[in-house]
């Protein structure tokens, strides 16, 4: 009944500012989602489809209220080179293997892999997305008259300076509806929105992708479906962390994860490109008031209604407002703070961030990006942590007897320098290892200790273990025949 009942409080607790909070992120949604598309190579329709289904199925099954999810920018930068390379239609195959991809993820709780990103693969993630979506716009840019050079000066000088004076309504709409009036009483040489391909003019029906179904379709696909969905949870996690720190509650990861799946085998099924949560538009939801699932909600239906009633309007903005606004959420999204903090982190800091913007520029994937940093990250702590350990040792008054004092953490990277600490051909005939200030982590510290132990008895030493904990003692008796004495 509990359950229920917060159930019923995410949907209905705050009715008015979650409507009004979804209508207003769904003006904020229209040109990210379009430009998104664009980005991808798709039709608008496509990434509109999908922002409308994603929200309101993710409404129902996710775990995470506010959170508002589309086609965002992240999945579409992968989903890119599928387009070029096959076609639409391996895009909708590969979104229905990322979504189930994604539930797959939920059931053997992935999620929590996620602890292991830390802040500089997530400052690297986020750099160069930025710097993904910019260099995207590159080639509207290129071969173009004055015209559009002017238009897109134009609309960046709307999105920054409109904010100070008016705020009620988000400036990148402005900016649309502005250079699109401008553009229609001043015929110039622009490309438009039509010129992207097909707007919606009906609501989504249900579609099957028309890809064989082979061993060689499942070849193409995966690869960009296991991107998209490692992506799209990536980013849904940050998201949805966002808005815990901001709401200050606590949500379910893994349910937001599996209702992410779901969500997205929907959009394959209704001719849409796999999407995630969107973090400009959570906190533009959050900011208007938006907590609930009915914001989500609301956010996606009311996307619809607008891109079916005014096709035609859309149909005639000019692409140039789209670069502007791409190249505002690229200056947006990058985080200049993380230039500075080159000087002042730590050298390793600053080289996980690099190297995971290096990998995610050089091969435009995102997830390879972040697993190349979280595996920086974690050879750095290891060496880190495998410096910190020391041995010591004192021979008593009669030289019979020597103890080694072991302080720090034994596992597979220190376990060299550990055995490198104790003299095989001792003198003293007894020798005490006091593990009092150590722990024992794996089975290469294990099975090293053991065979230290074992080559200083062949040597005829009497070794004794002391001061091992709890955990230590029940490894070693576990997996070694060495007994603490």
């Amino acid at each position: 009944m509990s359950a229920l009942a917060r159930y019923r409080q995410e949907w209905f607790g705050n009715i008015t500012r979650d409507t009004l909070a979804g209508m207003v992120g769904t003006f904020a949604l229209i040109p990210e989602v379009i430009a998104f598309s664009f980005v991808a190579g798709v039709d608008p329709a496509v990434g509109l489809y999908a922002s409308f289904v994603i929200s309101v199925v993710i409404a129902f099954t996710g775990g995470r209220p506010g959170m508002i999810s589309g086609a965002a920018g992240s999945v579409a930068l992968v989903a890119a080179a599928l387009v070029r390379a096959h076609g639409v239609q391996y895009l909708l195959a590969a979104t229905l293997l990322c979504g189930l991809l994604q539930v797959v993820f939920g059931i053997l709780r992935l999620h929590v892999l996620m602890r292991y990103v830390s802040r500089p693969v997530r400052t690297g993630f986020v750099n160069a997305l930025a710097i993904l979506i910019f260099s995207a716009q590159v080639p509207h840019m290129l071969h173009v008259t004055w015209h559009t050079y002017a238009m897109i000066a134009l609309g960046l000088v709307i999105i920054y300076t409109l904010p100070r004076l008016f705020s009620a309504i988000p400036s990148p709409l402005i900016c649309i509806v502005v250079l699109t009036v401008v553009s229609v009483l001043c015929p110039m040489p622009l490309h438009t929105v039509a010129d992207l391909g097909r707007l919606p003019d009906s609501l989504p029906h249900l579609v099957w992708p028309d890809v064989p179904f082979s061993v060689d379709t499942l070849s193409i696909i995966a690869p960009f479906a296991l991107a998209m969905a490692s992506v799209g949870v990536l980013e849904s996690m940050m998201t949805a962390r966002v808005v815990d720190d901001l709401t200050e509650t606590h949500s379910s990861k893994r349910q937001e994860c599996m209702g992410l799946g779901i969500a997205n085998i929907a959009v394959g099924l209704f001719g849409g490109i796999a999407g995630c949560g969107m973090i400009g538009q959570t906190v533009g939801n959050l900011r208007y008031g938006g907590r609930g699932r009915l914001s989500t909600f609301v956010a996606g239906a009311f996307l619809l209604l607008l891109m079916v009633m005014l096709r035609p309007w859309v149909a005639q903005v000019p692409v140039a407002a789209l670069v502007a606004i791409m190249i505002m959420v690229s200056a947006s999204t990058f985080s200049w703070s993380s230039l500075r903090d080159l000087v002042h982190h730590p050298r390793t800091t600053s080289v996980i961030m690099l190297a995971t913007v290096a990998v995610v520029v050089g091969t435009h994937d995102l997830a390879a990006g972040v697993a190349v940093g979280v595996m920086l990250n974690g050879l750095f702590f290891a060496f880190q942590v495998s410096s910190m350990l020391s041995v010591s040792n004192a021979l008593s008054a009669d030289g019979q007897t020597r103890t080694y004092i072991v302080n720090g953490q034994v596992f597979f990277a220190s376990s060299d320098g550990f055995a490198d600490a104790f003299d095989l051909h001792d003198t003293a005939r007894h020798i005490t290892i006091d593990l009092t200030h150590a722990h024992i982590w794996d089975m290469t510290a294990a099975g090293m200790l053991e065979e230290l132990i074992g080559k200083m008895e062949a040597q005829g030493m009497d070794v004794q273990l002391i001061g091992l904990n709890g955990a230590s003692t029940r490894f070693l008796a576990r997996h070694t025949r060495l007994q603490a004495g």
